[in-house]
């Protein structure tokens, strides 16, 4: 089977749609501790701050827009999502202080939408076509990442960070255009598959498999988004221009994007996802270790090519392999503990990627994602290998 007319038209929607979402929420990693620095009361600290505040306002409302989506409607809960989202990029965008920083970026993030996008691609796709319709939107918050990190250092140097933010209000605003565009909706329809329910939470949480991935992309947002607090800072010391970080992150984020495909296609051929895991956790390792010990734009920026490609794979596999280790009847209730983990190692990572980052000094920063990098590769020995019984419950 493949996927019907009104299937296809809601897909390039709904990918439309996470595309302008994430392109607004990550653009601002590359810059905001360097461009920061000009606003009033601005130190790293509280730049770290504005950085992950977004986190915790997402996984704080992810789950409450969610169930507003199934009693109210998913378009008119998106719709709200993205004012939302376009109101603290307006806030963030006229303010000249980080106090206003921080608020804007807390109102961008209390725009939780993505789950009930998830639900609303559940409603358009057939049970057959899920799954298909699911992993092209896995590509397009892959690649909407990549262009972000790449896009972010360009805008900024061309009209600041506000300038950067009035763009992410535009693109909150283009998203309320494909909204109203997207075909009618079917008749509402549950789906226990996406749908978080309070009596599993328990259950959930005993589960090794679901407890120990959602600490891995807990670990992983929280390294990236620590690292992201110095990043910037740390280039231009070590003899890059401004103006030109993003020529440094686009061949870097292209070659690590293609560089973990290989990874993918050899784990998932020989069901080896969780030693291809563990190599990309070391990848990581590596790359923070050598950020650290050796202080040279050019060891810096091959060191980024060799994190991005761990980085890429991990986010990548996690939520794949999540859903086949898990029962159907408990996978929404799973998926939402792994997304709240998710959000909040990114608002983690930046407040303590602020705090740690003393006298432009990475040390403490690399020191805590080695540490996290460690501990998750010990802890995926309790995780089984993927056998063919799992990949018939995905």
């Amino acid at each position: 089977m493949s996927l019907n007319n009104l299937e296809r038209r809601a897909l390039i929607g709904l990918a439309m749609l996470y595309a302008t979402r994430m392109l607004g929420l990550f653009m601002v990693l590359p810059v905001l501790s360097l461009y920061g620095l000009d606003l009033e009361g601005a130190n790293s600290a509280n730049l770290g701050l504005a950085l992950g505040i977004y986190g915790i306002t997402q996984a704080v409302l992810q789950i409450p827009f969610g169930a507003a989506s199934d009693r109210f409607g998913r378009k008119p809960m998106i719709l709200i999502g993205l004012l939302v989202f376009c109101l603290g990029s307006v806030i963030a965008a006229l303010s000249d202080n980080v106090i206003g920083l921080v608020v804007g970026r807390a109102l961008q993030g209390s725009g939780a939408i993505s789950s009930v996008v998830l639900a609303l691609l559940a409603d358009y796709t057939r049970e057959t076509e899920r799954s298909k319709a699911m992993a092209v939107i896995g590509a397009v918050i892959g690649g909407s990442f990549v262009l972000a990190v790449m896009l972010g250092p360009w805008i900024a140097q061309l009209a600041g960070l506000n300038g950067l933010f009035w763009f992410t209000a535009c693109l909150a605003l283009l998203g309320l255009l494909v909204v109203f565009l997207l075909p009618p909706v079917p008749p509402l329809q549950q789906h226990p598959e996406r749908q978080v329910r309070s009596d599993l939470v328990k259950t959930v949480f005993a589960d090794s498999n679901v407890l120990v991935l959602s600490l891995g992309i807990f670990f992983l947002h929280m390294t990236m988004t620590a690292l992201f607090v110095a990043l910037p800072v740390i280039l231009v010391a070590r003899g890059f221009v401004a103006a030109e970080l993003g020529s440094i992150y686009a061949p870097v984020m292209i070659l690590a994007f293609l560089g973990m495909a290989p990874m993918m296609m050899a784990a998932e051929k020989r069901s080896a996802h969780i030693r291809y895991l563990r190599f990309a956790a070391s990848f990581i390792f590596v790359a923070l270790l050598a950020i650290g010990l050796v202080p040279s734009g050019a060891a810096t920026a091959m060191s980024l090519l060799l994190f991005f490609v761990g980085f890429n794979f991990i986010e990548a596999t996690l939520p794949s392999l999540l859903s086949r280790k898990v029962d159907p009847s408990r996978r929404g209730t799973a998926m939402g503990v792994f997304a709240t983990a998710q959000f909040l190692g990114a608002a983690l990572g930046g407040i303590a990627g602020g705090l740690l980052f003393v006298d432009q000094n990475i040390g403490l920063i690399v020191a805590l994602g080695i540490g996290a990098q460690l501990i998750w590769i010990v802890l995926l020995t309790v995780v089984k290998p993927v056998i063919k019984a799992d990949a018939k419950t995905a």
